[in-house]
């Protein structure tokens, strides 16, 4: 039955998980315990990383700086404000736009096709393969454009000087430097360089991928960063191969200064030919209005005007020009106005010339910079791509402005149009009261001075424009070329991955090792996995004398085992004549060792005590007493073929001792305890002993335990450290809770005192202390700790 009385367990060792209060310490003593399996780990995971290191090459960062023109908040110089006059600048430029340009598929595809980027050449050098493309014996021209290439890896075999030998696939074609070659995958010539002679028997391997394949790679390894406060953007790239990285970087801002040039010449050329081709019809238009004046002047003799006439000539002509300039604005008004309600704009906003409204010039030459950068992102990306979000945004809420500024601007134009209209009526009814011939000649001269005042404003712009096609300016410049720096050390990274795998790997070896054997390794598990109380816990011993109750002095498992007797005698006080029963789940846990042990300190004690060897099937308490085998025993006895006193040996180490060995092994011992001989035996040793011990069977293998569990006052059962699993405390667990076992408790045997558990152990003043070897420590038993 269940006992709720509390037991006294006194233990001369503690766990360490107790007096620390730490996983981590356990986890380290166990680490510390496993020392060889710890150090073959870490040197075998540095010799790794070495052996990795040794066949990995140095990566060099590669880094450039330029500083790239944002005039979102800058004013507009007299230079600028000419171009915008004519629509050349490119407005305000987003330095977070121009990032994107810069790693733009077409500058990065001129970059790769121009330094062929596409292909590699490196040689075997032991561990590693070592990049020579700075060394390299030859260089490969296509005849065939790299965009058809296909992913090719071939090794070339230089022979001498002239020739040379293409091996892939175990095919080898034999060729010359200088003369072109036909494979399967192309054609090409490989040109020899100055290094070649180094190379003589040698063997190149060659790796060639097709060009957009390289484009997207380099695009991928290409890293920009920038500072919006300057504004500069660093160009990053890691290359095995310094000077190419610091080529790679160079090439792409000369491709994206060159890009950006080509971009404003393109706007220029463009109004370039409108100017051209207006002066070109203004040339005949004028042309035609002198001859038309010359011949107006010879047919009638007319060669001077009066002085009035003159003066209404001077005044029209310059209400003409005012009344010219409004109309110009007027129609460059109504341009701009149908481009931004259009919803889809192909081409390039109007030309601005003549607008005299430096904020609606302004908002076209904006207008202009965002769609030449929607064209340019285009190039790279689809328009669904979030990156236009924004962009749409600005170039939506800058058409907006220009539709408002227009609005205005036009009314005030039509307003002067209209006053200027009047007045050229007044100076034409002014004109009518001179006479005929001077009359007609002041209109001819008018509409010549119109025309040669239009031809005179058109040279000007055109002039301002070639000057600023010339000069080409520049929206990014240079801050630091592309440099080098150190190579990044290679080796702290793969040693530190190293050690740290090197202790994770028996980190996870021993708890895989762990919850694989799934044993009961602490009081802590027994208590888990079971409500039965634990009643005294025993280390191991590993001596070959199994009686350890006859050593001499203080030892750790003697005083142990008193405790173990102090305990169960303080459970039982009052009772007289006890059967103690020790039981276990399997065969291996130490029942036969600690029961011996047991009865001998009861004997010392004066009591009459006498102990059964009743596990019939593997007794091995005869064996511990030295008792010599007899053909008389319990089996005998019960199968009533002996009467008890024939089987009853006194014991030679203690006179308070007996044993009853178990005799011949019987074929049915269960059903030998089940007989009534076996309760006339308890019934008969009750009155001749003080205490009666039986070791019994497991009684989670046979049912021999459980029979004599009837027997018995108190029943010690076994729980061997490391070796039971935990499974079997649910068998415990049952058999205490239907209470099939009458004052069950739990004897923690055979635990191992070193870290790897978790336990230490407080020898004080026992025998053990002095008889410690030196080599008991981190040396001994060197294949447990692997």
């Amino acid at each position: 039955m269940k006992t709720n009385n509390e037991q006294f367990i006194y233990t001369p060792f503690v766990e360490q998980a107790e007096v620390k209060q730490n996983k981590v310490s356990e986890l380290a003593s166990n680490l510390l315990y496993h020392w060889p399996l710890v150090l073959l780990s870490l040197m075998v995971a540095v010799v790794l990383a070495f052996l990795y290191i040794s066949s990995t090459n140095s990566v060099y960062n590669v880094k450039a700086k330029i500083s790239i023109n944002d005039n979102k908040n800058k004013e507009t110089n007299v230079k600028e404000a000419a171009m915008e006059q004519l629509s050349l600048s490119t407005g305000n430029k987003l330095v977070e736009s121009e990032v994107e340009i810069i790693k733009s598929r077409p500058l990065i595809r001129n970059v790769v096709d121009s330094l062929q980027l596409w292909v590699n050449y490196s040689v075997k050098q032991r561990l590693k393969t070592v990049d020579v493309y700075t060394s390299s014996p030859f260089r490969i021209q296509l005849i065939k454009p790299a965009t058809s290439l296909s992913t090719q890896n071939f090794e070339v075999k230089i022979i001498d000087g002239k020739q040379f030998k293409i091996i892939q696939n175990e095919a080898e074609i034999a060729g010359n430097f200088g003369t072109p070659v036909n494979t399967d995958f192309g054609s090409f010539t490989l040109l020899a360089t100055d290094k070649l002679k180094n190379y003589e028997g040698e063997t190149i391997h060659v790796d060639m991928v097709p060009l957009e394949t390289a484009v997207t790679a380099y695009q991928e390894k290409i890293s920009t960063s920038f500072n919006k406060q300057a504004p500069l953007v660093e160009l990053n790239i890691e290359d095995q191969v310094p000077l190419r990285g610091i080529r790679t970087l160079n090439t792409l801002i000369s491709v994206y200064k060159n890009s950006n040039i080509q971009n404003k010449n393109k706007e220029t050329l463009t109004t370039l030919k409108f100017i051209d081709d207006r002066l070109t019809s203004l040339r005949r238009e004028l042309s035609q209005a002198e001859k038309t004046v010359e011949g107006y002047k010879s047919s009638v003799g007319l060669t001077e005007i009066s002085s009035k006439s003159q003066y209404y000539l001077d005044n029209a002509q310059s209400n003409d020009g005012k009344l010219g300039a409004v109309s110009v604005q007027l129609n460059i008004i109504n341009g701009i106005e149908r481009y931004v309600n259009s919803e889809k704009n192909s081409s390039s906003p109007p030309a601005t010339i003549g607008i005299e409204d430096p904020g609606l010039v302004a908002l076209v030459g904006k207008l202009s910079a965002l769609l030449l950068e929607k064209d340019q992102l285009l190039a790279t990306a689809p328009e669904s791509n979030p990156i236009f979000f924004p962009l749409n945004s600005q170039i939506k809420s800058t058409k907006t402005a220009i539709k408002n500024s227009i609005s205005n601007i036009k009314a005030s134009l039509v307003s002067t149009n209209r006053e200027l209209h009047k007045i050229s009526s007044g100076f034409e009814s002014s004109i009518k009261d001179i006479p005929v011939q001077e009359r007609q000649y002041v209109s001819f001269k008018r509409q010549m001075d119109i025309k040669q005042g239009l031809y005179i404003y058109l040279l000007q712009k055109r002039e301002e424009v070639a000057l600023s096609y010339a000069s080409t300016l520049k929206d990014a410049r240079i801050v630091e070329n592309a440099y080098a720096g150190k190579s990044e050390s290679k080796k702290k990274g793969p040693i530190t991955v190293a050690l740290l795998l090197g202790m994770l790997f028996p980190v996870g070896l021993l708890s895989f090792r762990k919850n694989l054997r799934n044993k009961v390794l602490t009081v802590n598990d027994i208590q888990i996995g079971t409500s039965v109380p634990v009643i005294a816990e025993l280390i191991h011993e590993s001596g070959k004398n199994e009686l350890v109750m006859l050593k001499k002095g203080a030892f750790a498992i003697t005083e142990q085992i008193r405790n173990l007797r102090t305990n169960i005698l303080q459970q039982t006080s009052g009772s007289v004549n006890q059967v103690i029963l020790f039981g276990s789940s399997v065969a291996g846990e130490g029942k036969s060792f600690v029961a011996s042990n047991f009865a001998l300190s009861l004997a010392a004690t004066g009591k009459k005590t006498i102990i059964l060897e009743l596990d019939m099937r593997k007794p091995r308490i005869a064996k511990i007493f030295k008792v010599k085998n007899s053909s008389l025993g319990l089996s005998t006895f019960l199968e009533g073929n002996t009467d008890l006193s024939s089987i009853i040996e006194p014991s030679v180490f203690n006179e308070n001792l007996s044993i009853i060995g178990s005799g011949p092994i019987p074929m049915y011992p269960s059903e030998l305890l089940e007989g009534d001989r076996m309760a006339d035996l308890i019934a008969q040793l009750r009155t001749e002993y003080d205490h009666i011990v039986i070791d019994s069977p497991p009684m989670h293998l046979v049912t021999d335990g459980l029979i004599l569990s009837q027997f018995a006052d108190v029943c010690l059962y076994m729980v061997r450290h490391n070796h039971t699993a935990k499974s079997e405390l649910n068998f415990v667990e049952k058999l205490y809770q239907e209470e099939k076992v009458r004052n069950m408790f739990i004897v923690f045997n055979g635990i191992y005192m070193d870290s790897r558990f978790g336990y230490a152990l407080d020898y004080g003043y026992y025998a053990e202390k002095s008889n410690k070897k030196l080599g008991s420590g981190v040396f001994t038993d060197l294949s447990l700790r692997f």
